[in-house]
């Protein structure tokens, strides 16, 4: 992805979010752009108006922590922007390369056996692996049923976006399906921050992005966030309504991949709806995990 153009709508966007209100300013007559003006970012950010503006032209290669900060300061950043605007400045510095992973993109990344166990010893909820292009790369015996949907059909490639946005059953299962398309597109623009080289990211986008006009409003939004607990509302197909909390842990031996797993409040209708939904798994036929292959 074009690392200025990028930087570009993402700095433009979140000046737009900022009223002059929010920020301690009059707002004054005669304003034509949403937001906040150029000048008042940078005099937020105790920069000139020349030097923000080439910033927000893309220009971020050279730019220190301390005025990237301040950049943040002033537009009102939380934790993901941040990070998401600290990770661009490392691409147009070039700093990340040495970081990136290499690919194998002869071989499809798979879970090493003492992963699966771990998967497989989780037995109260569903428990599973995602990259950050939100592929379902490993699950448990009950994450598999609980998104039954999702593998069901060939065409979402066990994919959680491309379900998202194209399958008619996601609006189904996703009860607050605009909070859930508004995640899904926050993960992916967070990867895309994260590894802004990963071909397979750039194709997903450039799919749903012709196939889906709701994706493609969201993606030029340039939101992201840190998708890590919460509550979230399901209907499954088999078992009904489920409300679930979920945890999501950063894997430390496997850069870039989530490890999620879903619980119910003890004693809810929820965790009555988990207890059904093992009972129904127990009559599906789950493949053995493929031996582990590398990236």
């Amino acid at each position: 992805m074009d690392n200025q153009a990028e930087v570009r709508a993402f700095l433009t966007s979140r000046r737009a979010k900022i009223t002059p209100e929010q920020a301690g300013l009059p707002a004054g007559p005669r304003r034509r752009v949403p937001g906040l003006r150029r000048s008042e970012v940078a005099a937020l950010a105790d920069m000139s108006v020349e030097y923000y503006a080439k910033l927000e032209r893309g220009n971020l290669a050279g730019a220190s922590p301390a005025v990237l900060e301040a950049v943040a300061r002033a537009l009102r950043l939380d934790d993901a922007e941040r990070s998401h605007l600290l990770r661009l400045a490392q691409a147009a510095d070039g700093s990340d390369a040495l970081a990136r992973p290499r690919r194998r993109a002869t071989r499809r990344w798979r879970p090493h056996p003492s992963l699966q166990w771990t998967l497989d010893a989780v037995t109260e909820g569903p428990a599973f692996v995602r990259n950050g292009r939100m592929d379902l790369l490993a699950v448990n015996r009950l994450a598999r049923a609980f998104y039954a949907d999702v593998y069901a059909d060939p065409h979402n490639q066990e994919n959680l976006a491309r379900f998202t946005f194209l399958s008619p059953d996601a609006r189904r299962f996703y009860p607050d399906w605009d909070q859930a398309a508004d995640i899904s597109v926050a993960i992916l623009r967070t990867e895309a921050g994260r590894d802004p080289h990963d071909k397979d990211l750039h194709d997903l986008v450039g799919e749903l992005s012709t196939r889906s006009d709701a994706f493609r409003t969201r993606w030029g939004a340039h939101d992201v966030r840190h998708h890590g607990t919460g509550f979230k509302r399901y209907h499954h197909a088999a078992v009904g309504a489920l409300t679930l909390a979920y945890e999501g842990l950063e894997m430390a031996a496997e850069p870039g991949l989530t490890l999620t797993i879903y619980t119910a409040e003890p004693d809810s209708p929820s965790e009555e709806g988990l207890r059904l939904l093992a009972s129904w798994a127990a009559t599906l036929r789950t493949p053995s995990p493929a031996p582990h292959t590398g990236d």
